[in-house]
């Protein structure tokens, strides 16, 4: 039968971690008189951190730039994933990994079988806005440590799912390590990180109406309008936060525009090893966001 787990690595002998100036022989070498005695010691450079990492959505652009980014940074890319329809039978190749795609009524049993075999595996969500709860209840069901890059779903549900299970979660709108409003037309939901950024315009006292939001998914609009590459039509994030004075004597303009995948990518792998060394040291916080990352410097 041929398992899923990784290869073991094993680490070096303590005996060769630190040696002195000796002759094959074991005979300390003849050190000229001028010269001072000496110790060298080989250090090995700390281990790469490992561990097993689902990504529930290879199906998704999104869920399969994260398990590349995932293999790329040297994690376990756990063979499976899931979809919303049954009806789905196929496998996605992630690098040198065939990833068996699985519909929503095997879910629960395919990965209690992943928790037997990965104990320590993270699973990263990149599904869809109408997902988000059913999935976060079964993870918290299953003692399942999960990233949820998936916006949208009901917020308040998904942290309450987490607090009442005392699961391990990091749940966070935006992924990305750098950071008018324009996605790729796919994207079925209002931005996550516009809402957070607005949010905080809120708390500084800016009064907001949020179906007032502009969002602009018609490709032609994002190339002439908003100024969108052409090759990154299918993936990026364009936000403009615009404030006005009520006498529009004084404007403020905010803007980050992100261009491909990539940063969400790895963003989303950071997240999962911080989370991963969270559950490992048994940490009594449960619920984390990236603003937690960015503070413990885990961004690589």
């Amino acid at each position: 039968m041929l398992s899923l787990r990784p290869p073991c690595t094993l680490s070096p002998a303590p005996w060769r971690r630190r040696r002195t100036l000796h002759g094959a022989a074991g005979t300390p070498q003849r050190v000229s008189a001028a010269a001072p005695s000496a110790i060298v010691e080989a250090v090995s450079p700390p281990a790469r951190l490992s561990f097993p990492i689902l990504v529930n959505g290879c199906t998704g652009k999104m869920g399969l730039s994260v398990a590349e980014a995932a293999t790329s940074s040297g994690l376990h890319l756990v063979p499976i994933s899931f979809s919303s329809r049954d009806t789905l039978d196929r496998t996605v190749r992630v690098g040198h990994t065939d990833v068996r795609i699985y519909g929503p009524s095997a879910k629960e049993d395919v990965l209690s079988s992943v928790i037997d075999e990965f104990p320590d595996v993270v699973v990263v969500d990149y599904t869809a806005p109408d997902s988000v709860n059913a999935n976060a209840e079964l993870y918290c069901k299953l003692g399942l440590p999960f990233v949820m890059g998936t916006t949208g779903g009901d917020r308040q549900l998904l942290y309450k799912s987490v607090q009442d299970s005392n699961n391990y979660a990091l749940i966070s709108p935006q992924m990305g390590k750098q950071v008018l409003e324009s996605h790729q037309a796919g994207k079925l939901d209002i931005s996550g990180t516009a809402k957070a950024v607005i949010a905080c315009f809120e708390k500084l006292g800016v009064s907001y109406d949020m179906n007032r939001m502009v969002k602009i998914r018609d490709p032609e609009q994002q190339l002439e309008m908003v100024g969108v590459p052409e090759e990154h039509i299918e993936g990026h994030a364009f936000h403009l936060y615009h404030l006005t004075s009520p006498d529009d004597s004084v404007s403020f303009e905010f803007q980050h525009n992100v261009c491909g995948r990539s940063i969400y990518a790895e963003g989303s792998v950071d997240a999962a090893m911080f989370l991963h060394r969270k559950v490992r040291s048994n940490d009594s916080k449960r619920i984390y966001d990236m603003i937690d990352v960015l503070r413990e410097g885990s961004m690589r």
